[in-house]
């Protein structure tokens, strides 16, 4: 491939087996069928890539109710995802098989790697094991330039979620920094549309979370507390001369964009 990637982020369905169930007063159903339906008839990306809480309830139902949102949907592009906290490996690999979903953790064309890691552990904090790095580092192509995705943050925010952030950043940051060609990192998990740069955080490469298709979280509370903002997504444009950019959409609600 020698055009520029597009690719659209979507994060923490948050889904149950009922439809009609909400989550912190959402529809997070009808939530997530609005989201592709914007990314589909505005965006037009080259792939979607979910990164991860799928489910609230932990129901095979919940995971099912994501394969019919993407059916109706009629998505033809692939889908490539990764497990958050709330996910279970087996059900992502027992639900999420056939078109459009893609079990591949690497995307790639002639200058971009975007490449797909696992922080999920046994608590809701994330973790990224030795082997995972290691294997990070294996598959990198120093001839181009990296977006790396997992569903933890690597970097605290400053609200309550922090507490279940990546607990081993040290170890994660020391390979990450020692990989020159990594342009940038994104996750979910926050809720919320944030843009990390260096020159905030202190650490080489800067991170973008997104926002979630079910609810954004208000950063006052120390609990699950919705902010009142609609669903939301990010965009990634990976451009031919290993430039970037990207925005967010919220569903109904006025569009964020942060160019790099």
């Amino acid at each position: 491939m020698n055009k520029s990637l597009k690719i659209a982020q979507i994060s923490d369905t948050h889904l149950f087996s009922d439809e009609k169930a909400l989550h912190c007063g959402a529809n997070v159903h009808q939530n997530l069928i609005q989201v592709l339906s914007h990314i589909t008839s505005v965006e037009m990306p080259d792939a979607i890539i979910f990164t991860g809480d799928l489910t609230q309830d932990h129901t095979d139902a919940s995971y099912q109710q994501f394969v019919e949102i993407f059916k109706q949907q009629n998505i033809q592009i692939p889908v490539h995802f990764i497990a958050g906290n709330h996910d279970e490996f087996s059900q992502l690999d027992n639900h999420l098989t056939g078109m459009p979903f893609n079990t591949a953790k690497e995307l790639s064309n002639d200058f971009w790697q975007i490449l797909l890691i696992n922080s999920k552990s046994e608590t809701p904090a994330g973790y990224v094991s030795q082997a995972t790095l290691d294997e990070l580092t294996d598959n990198i192509d120093v001839s181009k330039k990296q977006l790396v995705m997992m569903h933890h943050h690597a970097i605290d925010v400053g609200y309550s979620i922090d507490k279940h952030g990546l607990e081993n950043k040290t170890m994660f940051w020391d390979v990450i920094t020692q990989q020159l060609t990594i342009k940038l990192l994104a996750c979910g998990h926050v809720h919320n549309d944030l843009a990390i740069l260096p020159e905030k955080s202190g650490y080489p490469v800067p991170l973008y979370a997104c926002p979630a298709t079910s609810i954004q979280f208000d950063p006052t509370q120390n609990t699950s507390a919705c902010n009142g903002q609609g669903a939301g997504y990010r965009i990634f444009e990976l451009f031919t001369d290993q430039t970037f950019s990207t925005r967010t959409h919220f569903v109904g609600s006025k569009t964020a964009i942060d160019l790099t």
